[in-house]
This record gives C-alpha cells, structure tokens and sequence, in this order.
C-alpha cells in the first residue's frame, strides 16, 4: 500500500467514526429530551449542519432508532426502544407490573399479557404473562410476537403511537389475512384505530385465530408516551358474554401500570364511548 493510499484509508476511517459518534450524539440527546427535538434544535446543539444530520436522522428514523412527532420533532422509536428492554429500567417493567397482572387474571380468569412494540416496527411481542389456571385457556410465551393488525395488543399500542410514526408503520404493514373476520385494508385499520382511541380499549374477536379473543388497554410512561398494551387473552365462546366487564378491568389494570410507570392514566381524549 503506498503512502497515499494509506493516508486515504486513513481519513474514510475517520469520517466513518465522525459519523459513527455523530449518530451517538443524536440518540443520546434525544434520550435525555421529553419533549423530543426539531432538527433545527439538534442542528443548534451539536452545531451541526442541518445537511449533514438530516440524512442519518433520516436512516435512523427509517430504521425504527428515531420517530417523529406532530411537529416534526425526533423521539426514540421503536427499535431503540425494545434494545432498551435490555436495560434494568426496562427489565424491571413486568416486575412492577406482574402483581398487577396476576389479580387481573384471578379476578377475570383468563391469561393475561403484556406487550410491547417489536423494534421492526411489524408485531407486537409479549414481555411478559401470567397464565389462566383454566384448562381451555389462550397459550404464548413470552418473547412471541403476533401480528399488529390482528391482535388487541397491537391495534392498541398502533392506535396510540404518534401519528407520524403510526402512518409510517401502516404503510409498511403486510396485512395479511388469518381469517374472515381479520382488517386486511387500511381504511378499515384506520378506523378501527380511531374507535381504539375512543374507547381505549381493543375488543379482538376471531381476527387472529378462530375460537380465541383479546381484549387490550394502553400503558404509557412518563412522557405520556404509549409504552405497551395490557391485554387478556382467552376463548371467544368465554370472553364475547363478558365483553363490557372484561373491558372494564383491562382498562383499569392498564391504569394502574401507567400510574406505576409514571405516566398518564387515561387516554389523551376526554370523551370515550363503550366498547362494543
């Protein structure tokens, strides 16, 4: 290798570590922001071109490291999300949760879930259960992942998430068909999204597999952020007569996380019908 050839490699290796830190400095500013940061903000506090961060905010947003808000502002998406899970703030989530769940399920019977959005933005993934004593009785493990348009859990979590950030995931989503009664259009996805926003809760009857039914409320964080969805899970022919009552106690179950997590304890709109 001659002399110039090494001072070239020498210097693509430096940009790749500017860039490399670059990107660091983006996520560690946007960690420590509640609010989420404009691109003019970012630019201003890493003094920075705007032309020189727009394209690897770009990259990290389509990535899932990077969502945007109403606004524009950049928040943490959903990828850098779930590798937090690895994080002891995040591993101690289902332990502050979990004696919750468990008087959820003495008291409805039925398996109860806690989900998360996966960090490919195309399921939801179940962080954590605590199982039916009954013999019939819904069965996932934790770690499984389900389809976000066919379960209660990720209809809820979708319907909640900024809508920049749902759009984006929307648009991407394989809405594959599991059975007759599965929403494999967007006008009717995006619908029943809105009733989810209405309701705050997500009746799933039959959509992902016949003879089983989800019924799933919002958890949010301190930053008012959705954070994951609460859900019982059990046999359609056991769940469709309690509907209203079984909605009613995942609702307020997902209240009493949020509240423990720190976060908001309804959902943002103040009118809310029943659930069907």
């Amino acid at each position: 290798m001659t002399t110039g050839a090494i001072r070239e490699h020498h210097g693509a290796a430096a940009g790749a570590h500017r860039a490399a830190g670059r990107v660091m400095d983006i996520l560690e500013l946007v960690v420590r922001t509640r609010d989420g940061l404009a691109l003019r903000e970012l630019s201003a506090q890493l003094e920075a071109p705007k032309s020189s961060l727009l394209p690897l905010l770009r990259t990290l947003t389509a990535r899932g490291y990077l969502a945007q808000g109403a606004l524009g502002e950049y928040r943490l998406g959903p990828t850098a999300r779930e590798l937090g899970m690895g994080s002891p703030a995040h591993r101690a989530w289902p332990e502050i949760a979990r004696p919750v769940l468990r008087e959820l399920m003495q008291r409805t019977g039925e398996t109860v879930f806690l989900g998360a959005l996966g960090g490919d933005g195309t399921a939801v993934v179940f962080v954590d259960k605590v199982e039916s004593e009954q013999v019939i009785r819904y069965a996932a493990g934790v770690g499984d992942r389900r389809a976000l348009h066919a379960t209660s859990s990720g209809k809820v979590i979708l319907a909640f998430l900024p809508a920049p950030e749902r759009e984006r995931i929307l648009r991407a989503l394989p809405l594959k068909r599991y059975t007759d009664r599965t929403v494999t259009s967007l006008p009717a996805l995006r619908a029943a999204l809105e009733d989810v926003r209405q309701t705050g809760v997500c009746v799933n009857l039959d959509e992902l597999a016949l003879g089983a039914a989800g019924i799933a409320a919002p958890i949010f964080d301190r930053d008012g952020r959705v954070a994951g969805a609460c859900a019982i899970g059990g046999p359609t022919d056991r769940v469709r007569p309690r509907l209203k009552a079984l909605a009613a106690e995942v609702r307020a179950t997902a209240r009493a996380i949020s509240a423990l997590l720190g976060g908001r304890v309804a959902p943002p709109l103040a009118t809310r019908k029943d659930p069907p």
